[in-house]
């Protein structure tokens, strides 16, 4: 194994999140030799090569699986046989994985009880490194593990540690689906703009920039969320108006009642995933 200062990784599965953290870990002068990627698919190991430097393998094999950190990267629904796969090759490796629903009890039965494992979720952003994560350890992981993984998940943006499995439920349904939320906003206030008299691409250009000002905004202000929008809010202005008309509708239990079923779902897939 390698010194922790200089981890080697191996990521099973080349696919978007594998390839967002790995540019991520490039863009922080991360050794891109210390990387490998397992994956079947030939051109895509050729197109990691190009891209990112990294090394590539088309199989599990000891070699491939000397590494500090192990991330598997694949689908929920190929988790199980990849981890039964696995087993074999485990000694003391940090293995993390950023299948959604899978909980760290099945993932560990199917390593056949090694429980050195960090489960996580991630969301779509982390492609540009904008991401946030949702991160659970297992009492098994070392501090020093911990903090390799926060490194590591770091190149795709912000770590939010948990200290109950089941919270991953609730992040899956505010910040793994929450960018479609967004998106949707983002589409109907696309949509107002046209009705009001503007051209697509403008509405659309004014709609995406007010959302990204105001999430920067919001980030990098110590003010509290409701204070930014009463600045905002001139008492019989327009955007009084506009924000009457969303509490007549009753905004906050539209977006309870959407987190509560994606939570619902998230739990319902953990089963279901988990009983394969």
């Amino acid at each position: 194994m390698s010194s922790l200062a200089s981890p080697r990784i191996t990521f099973i599965g080349g696919g978007n999140m594998a390839q967002a953290l790995i540019t991520g870990l490039r863009q922080r002068d991360f050794a891109m030799q210390q990387i490998t990627v397992i994956d079947p698919d030939a051109s895509k190991q050729d197109r990691l090569q190009q891209t990112l430097g990294v090394r590539t393998a088309q199989a599990l094999s000891a070699e491939a699986l000397q590494a500090d950190v192990i991330v598997l990267a694949v689908k929920p629904q190929q988790l199980k046989t990849v981890a039964e796969s696995l087993a074999p090759y485990l000694q003391s490796q940090l293995v993390i994985s950023v299948a959604a629903g899978i909980r760290t009890t099945d993932l560990s039965r199917w390593l056949n009880g090694y429980s050195t494992l960090i489960r996580t979720m991630p969301n779509t952003p982390a492609q540009i490194q904008a991401g946030v994560t949702g991160v659970y350890a297992l009492a098994s992981v070392s501090e020093g593990q911990r903090l390799l993984a926060d490194s590591l998940l770091q190149a795709a943006g912000d770590v939010v540690w948990l200290t109950d499995e089941a919270q991953l439920d609730a992040v899956t349904a505010i910040s793994g689906s929450g960018p479609a939320y967004v998106f949707l906003l983002i589409e109907a206030l696309t949509d107002a703009g046209v009705a009001l008299g503007l051209d697509k691409d403008q509405a659309l250009q004014l709609s995406v920039a007010t959302f990204k000002g105001a999430s920067l905004l919001a980030a990098a202000s110590e003010t509290p969320i409701a204070t930014l929008r009463e600045q905002v809010t001139s008492k019989g202005g327009t955007t009084e108006q506009g924000l009457l008309s969303l509490n007549q509708h009753n905004i906050h239990a539209i977006m309870q009642h959407a987190a509560q079923q994606a939570a619902n779902r998230a739990k319902t897939l953990g089963d279901e995933l988990g009983g394969q």
